[in-house]
C-alpha cells in the first residue's frame, strides 16, 4: 500500500508536531528537527547522516542536534544524534525514546509517535546541554520532506 507524504500528516498534526519541537526545546540547548519521506533508498542510518548534512545540522555550535527520520512505506526510522550529543551519552541513549515511539508506529498513532519521540528527545537531551539565556534557535522547527 503506497501514500503519499502529504496524505501521512494533517497540517494540525504537523503543527502539533512542530509545537513539541518548540516545547522540548524550551528545556535544552539542543536543536530536535524532523524529516519524513516515502521510501528510503539504501541502508536508513546513512540516509539520515546525510540529510543531517543536508538541513546543516551539523552547524550548531554544541554539535547537539538530533535528526528524528522516518521513511513511511518502508516502516523504518532512525534517530541521529550529532557528534557532541554522542560524544557524551551512553551508548543506548536513544533506545528508550526508540521504543516508545515505535510502541505508538505499531499502533498507526505517528503523529503521537512522533510527538513523544520529540519531547523525551529534549527530556534526554536537557541532562547534558541544560538550556541557557544564551541560546538562540539555530535551526527551524519545520519538518522537512523529501
Amino acid at each position: 500500500m503506497s501514500s503519499k507524504i502529504e496524505d501521512f500528516l494533517t497540517a494540525i498534526e504537523e503543527q502539533d508536531i512542530i509545537e513539541a519541537i518548540r516545547v522540548a526545546e524550551l528545556n535544552t540547548s539542543g536543536e530536535i528537527r524532523v524529516h519524513i519521506e516515502k521510501t528510503c533508498k539504501g541502508d536508513a542510518t546513512n540516509r539520515a547522516l546525510n540529510l543531517f548534512h543536508t538541513l546543516k545540522m551539523d552547524n550548531t555550535k554544541l554539535q547537539n542536534a538530533v535528526l528524528i527520520y522516518l521513511a513511511i512505506d518502508d516502516k523504518t526510522f532512525v534517530i541521529y544524534g550529532d557528534k557532541g550529543i554522542n560524544d557524551v551519552v551512553e551508548k543506548d541513549f536513544w533506545d528508550s525514546t526508540k521504543n516508545l515511539m515505535q510502541s505508538h508506529f505499531k499502533k498507526g498513532n505517528f503523529k503521537q509517535g512522533l510527538i513523544d519521540g520529540v519531547l523525551k528527545s529534549g527530556e534526554q537531551l536537557k541532562k547534558y546541554f541544560p538550556y541557557s539565556d544564551l541560546d538562540s534557535n539555530e535551526l527551524t522547527n519545520e519538518i522537512s520532506k523529501g
